[in-house]
């Protein structure tokens, strides 16, 4: 690996280790905690952005799989930065193609920025809230076909993944 493979590769992975620790704050009560994660998120995806002009979308291939997967995951979380959501997700479509990333993380990644323009999610991923104790999803182009389209991707179907948020 070259220096600067290496060095992004750690950044990427350090990046999503501070994701983790601070994804609390998202919905904390306190406004200082729920600051704290924005500027953690605009943080990470400013260097997201510029690591893909650098080098397109970081791939298992060139950085290996917990960068890639940490990419997925800052990507996902840069909520108020729709143009590089968006801008990761036209490159992320493309190594999906060439067979470099996941579909199921572009999965994911296409209905977190769906939801985030304010339109429908194809796959059902992203969930607006909970009633009566169970999960709801945002609205979702043709939901009767959702589960088909999940399995296509390989998510589990929406009654599987539901489960995993409610109370045990």
């Amino acid at each position: 690996m070259a220096p600067d493979v290496e060095t992004v590769t750690a950044e990427l992975t350090a990046m999503a280790a501070a994701d983790h620790q601070g994804a609390r704050r998202a919905n904390s009560d306190d406004p200082a905690e729920q600051l704290a994660w924005r500027r953690l998120t605009a943080q990470h995806a400013d260097r997201l952005s510029e690591i893909m002009d650098a080098h397109g979308w970081p791939t298992a291939d060139l950085f290996g799989e917990d960068a890639a997967r940490a990419a997925w995951l800052i990507a996902q979380h840069a909520d108020r930065q729709l143009d590089v959501q968006r801008r990761a997700l036209r490159l992320m479509e493309q190594a999906v193609a060439n067979g470099t990333a996941s579909p199921r993380d572009l999965a994911f990644l296409r209905d977190r920025t769906l939801v985030n323009e304010g339109r429908k999610q194809i796959y059902g991923t992203q969930i607006a809230g909970v009633k009566d104790g169970s999960p709801i999803p945002w609205p979702c182009e043709d939901p009767e076909r959702m589960d088909e389209r999940r399995k296509e991707v390989g998510i589990p179907p929406f009654t599987e993944y539901v489960a995993q948020f409610s109370p045990a």
